[in-house]
């Protein structure tokens, strides 16, 4: 229990405990609410690693092999409802997700081609400028893959300390840029 401080002037006071965070990411997790499909044409072009067979052969080497030059599909969700954890200072959460990716056939059927389980730290820190609330978020001890085995014929376990570094490098490219904009200040009453 933490005591409210006593206002002296205006104010705006907020006060989140971690029973009601966890009992907000159980239920978005319980709802299926934490999942979300990425496409070889949602990436933009200049982003360094497509998701094609052909940039997935160097984690999945018989993917190219198999399935030459194919789109491919990301399934990102979480596996376990994310734990949160309230700091005077931040918000932390622990988020344990996978990866499921499939291969697009030209006849729109999806090959299982591998799954990663992943696992991350954040930490979301509140910002106040002006009278203008809002707030960052980063990544915190990095996260860690553990892979399963490729699900298609003939495929093997994916390289994944590789593979690791490109997801770590698509949520540092993309998640954060994309859960900072979504923290962007909002003006205080």
């Amino acid at each position: 229990p933490t005591a409210l401080l006593g206002a002296q002037e205006p104010m705006v006071l907020l006060a989140i405990t971690e029973f009601v965070a966890n009992s907000a990411t159980f239920v978005y997790f319980t709802a299926g609410a934490l999942h979300r499909n990425v496409s070889a044409d949602t990436l933009p072009r200049w982003f360094p690693l497509q998701l094609k067979t052909k940039s997935m052969a160097q984690f999945c080497p018989k993917l190219q092999e198999l399935y030459p030059d194919r789109p491919m599909e990301l399934h990102l969700s979480a596996r376990r409802q994310p734990l949160l954890s309230c700091h005077p200072d931040a918000l932390h959460g622990a988020l344990f997700g996978s990866a499921e990716a499939f291969v697009v056939l030209p006849n729109a059927t999806r090959v299982p081609a591998f799954l990663l389980n992943i696992d991350a730290n954040v930490t979301g820190k509140p910002t106040i400028t002006g009278n203008r609330l809002g707030g960052t978020v980063s990544l915190t001890g990095g996260g860690s893959a553990l892979p399963a085995p490729c699900q298609a014929q003939g495929l093997s376990v994916p390289q994944v300390k590789q593979l690791e570094t490109g997801l770590k490098f698509g949520l540092w490219l993309f998640g954060v840029p994309w859960a900072n904009s979504e923290c962007h200040p909002h003006p205080v009453p």
